[in-house]
């Protein structure tokens, strides 16, 4: 079996023990300040590591906690990651981090679904700062003012609405950064978190290019992008390439195929972002040999990512309805992926609302 193949099972039955599990809540009450980011280190670079410094410095004596998307190992665009999420918490805890825990499976959701797993996750930390990336444009200023007075942001089909006062902000789409801030506030206010004064925006950095970053692990080659990120990331990145545990772009395409070619329609509609239409297309189509020919028969979604996210969850074959009882219930086990020492751990545990936290 292949170590993406070892990696998918494994995390389902991750997913499965966490959906079974009770979550344990308490009303603690600790000193210590929590600064709490979630990026997904996909790798860990300097704009990543610019947010950690600044928080870092505004609040020195706080516990940074970086949360990291975790089961099935796939991006909210539903491609798989550059390293498995243990290997990007050692880069994050080498860097700066204190403690880093597993976020939820970006890869089966919906954006609104894991946006909300995330602030789920931010109350159950007892989360006292959030920094966040953003990208300056005009009207982004006004946006990130009105969060911090803790009003209710949306975003609606291309326009941005303060729910708090029903004043629409700003007409159009947000990219990427600043679209997950506001989502961010949506989901916050959903879930009843104060969040006034809690951000820390962060304004990015220029000159860290994806592309280029992934190009260069992909070559072996990285005089490119040696000052686009941290020299631990490089030396990581280093060691996995040369023992073989990059799993980017590395599908587990026995199961995607099965998936496609066996389940009924009754099985494939229940799947999460699924519909009847879908369902029905790849039965029409199939069978399929490989996954190319199976990418054709995917109907083109509400985002350009939307065919990647279908494999993953033709990956990871879990009802909608399960996924739904696990949002209702996250976090209900909280994994400690990574530590600095025994000192941070005791002062995580004592500050974390969720009584059950296990170390990965």
């Amino acid at each position: 079996m292949s170590q993406i193949s070892n990696i998918l099972k494994r995390d389902k039955g991750l997913f499965y023990n966490d959906l079974n599990a009770e979550c344990e809540i308490s009303d603690k009450s600790c000193d210590t300040l929590l600064v709490s980011d979630f990026t997904e280190y996909n790798p860990l670079h300097n704009g990543h590591f610019h947010c950690m410094k600044t928080a870092k410095g505004m609040f020195p004596d706080s516990l940074f906690v970086a949360i990291v998307p975790g089961l099935f190992e796939r991006s909210g665009r539903g491609i798989p990651y550059i390293l498995p999420r243990e290997v990007r918490a050692e880069i994050a805890i080498s860097v700066g981090a204190d403690i880093v825990v597993e976020g939820p499976p970006m890869g089966i959701m919906g954006s609104g679904q894991y946006s909300l797993c995330l602030c789920k996750m931010f109350q159950a930390l007892n989360t006292d700062y959030i920094p966040r990336g953003y990208k300056p444009v005009e009207g982004m200023d006004e946006i990130l003012k009105r969060i911090n007075m803790g009003h209710h942001i949306a975003s609606k089909p291309y326009k941005i609405v303060d729910k708090t006062t029903n004043e629409i902000l700003l007409r159009g789409k947000l990219e990427e950064d600043n679209y997950v801030i506001t989502s961010f506030s949506n989901s916050l206010s959903k879930i009843g978190f104060d969040y006034k004064d809690k951000f820390v925006f962060v304004e990015r950095i220029e000159g860290v290019s994806g592309t280029l970053i992934r190009e260069s692990i992909l070559e072996d080659n990285f005089d490119n992008v040696l000052d686009m990120m941290p020299q631990k990331t490089i030396d990581v990145l280093k060691r996995e390439i040369k023992s073989d545990g990059i799993i980017y772009g590395i599908r587990d395409e026995e199961t995607i195929l099965n998936t496609a070619n066996n389940y009924s329609f009754e099985e494939l509609s229940a799947l999460n972002l699924f519909n009847d239409k879908l369902a029905q297309n790849i039965i029409d189509n199939r069978p399929f040999e490989d996954i190319s020919s199976l990418e054709e028969s995917i109907l083109q979604g509400f985002s350009s990512h939307f065919k990647q996210r279908i494999l993953s969850i033709m990956e990871n074959p879990i009802p909608k309805k399960e996924i739904s009882q696990y949002i209702d219930k996250y976090p209900s086990n909280i994994r400690v992926l990574g530590y600095k020492d025994k000192k941070s751990l005791k002062k995580f545990k004592e500050k974390v609302r969720n009584e059950k936290i296990s170390l990965y």
